[in-house]
């Protein structure tokens, strides 16, 4: 799937918002390892990154590759400073119009409407994917992401009190979120 926007921030500078390629793959890594130290809102810690530089050049390619999946990233004065992406919930013919959605954006650049314009990428390019529905997983007590999620359409069905179990504040209620998008 093929995305490319550019965007204007809050702060005057020019955002591209593309697809994640495989050249981009150590830069990635670099960024999941500081986003993954900059909060403990996400799934993992920084030093659980799931590939190598080699396989996260693999994904890459196949997520270019894909009609359904994606992987996003933003891109300031060509520096990544963040990524989103929509993976399929299983192929299975039941769960097959379910995406899941992730993002992570490097603090920095916090509050200058990247999050929202990769939240809306991800949603278009769900809805070109043929998906049904999208959905995701937040932190409780992340009230930005969880008031971003809710303005652009997802909706709460369902909270979990021991979802996360952080080294820091021990156990972290996660909502469970969708959108539906037909």
């Amino acid at each position: 799937m093929k995305y490319n926007k550019a965007i204007l921030l809050k702060n005057g500078k020019t955002c591209l918002l593309r697809n994640g390629t495989e050249q981009d793959a150590q830069a990635l890594l670099t960024n999941f390892i500081l986003t993954h130290s900059q909060t403990d809102f996400l799934t993992t810690y920084p030093e659980e990154t799931p590939f190598s530089v080699e396989q996260e050049r693999e994904y890459l390619k196949t997520k270019e590759d894909s009609k359904r999946e994606v992987s996003l990233v933003a891109e300031v004065d060509g520096v990544i400073i963040g990524s989103a992406g929509i993976n399929t919930i299983r192929e299975a013919e039941k769960t097959k119009h379910r995406a899941s959605f992730g993002i992570s954006i490097d603090q920095a650049w916090w509050g200058l409407g990247i999050g929202r314009a990769l939240t809306e990428a991800c949603i278009a390019c769900a809805k070109d994917g043929g998906y049904a529905q999208l959905e995701l997983e937040v932190v409780s007590a992340n009230s930005k992401a969880f008031g971003l999620y809710q303005s652009v359409g997802f909706v709460e069905y369902g909270r979990n009190p021991r979802g996360f179990r952080s080294r820091l504040s021990g156990w972290q209620e996660t909502v469970l979120m969708r959108l539906e998008l037909d």
